[in-house]
């Protein structure tokens, strides 16, 4: 069996093994070849959300959000940045609550945007609100325990 970190692809949904070594080098998928933790937020559909929050051994926080949001609009920037900052050590994605309400509901979201840090299976933590790159990276640290 091949030893590694567990990352889905947040394009095809493919479950790749990647060494801890290698995690910084810009690892692909090696299914759709698309970049696995390039510090950017990808777009999530339900399905890859569902197996990428079971799955992957480094924290996703995942941004529910919606187009007609305005806060959620004016974090997006802030959400980017802090998806550069912490890569390659957690990634960053969101998902749509209006284009997919039962994501939000699952989750129970009662507003937008919220954010919830997932690992392996487990919800490390919940923040409401729109935030700032430096809260919300802060947040990824403290709850995840990744180092800076």
């Amino acid at each position: 069996m091949a030893e590694g970190l567990k990352l889905t692809c947040l394009e095809c949904g493919a479950v790749n093994r990647v060494p801890e070594a290698k995690l910084g080098a810009g690892p692909k998928c090696g299914t759709c070849g698309a970049r696995l933790n390039d510090g950017k937020v990808r777009a999530l559909d339900p399905a890859i959300l569902q197996k990428a929050t079971k799955t992957d051994d480094i924290p996703l926080l995942v941004d529910f959000w919606a187009p007609w949001c305005g806060p959620c609009r004016m974090m997006a920037p802030e959400f980017q940045k802090a998806a550069q900052a912490l890569a390659p050590r957690a990634r960053l994605a969101k998902i749509d609550t209006q284009d997919h309400p039962q994501a939000g509901q699952r989750h129970d979201i009662r507003g937008i945007p919220a954010l919830i840090l997932f690992r392996r299976g487990r919800t490390l933590g919940h923040l409401a609100g729109a935030r700032p790159a430096d809260e919300i990276e802060a947040f990824v640290r403290k709850s995840a325990g990744v180092s800076g």
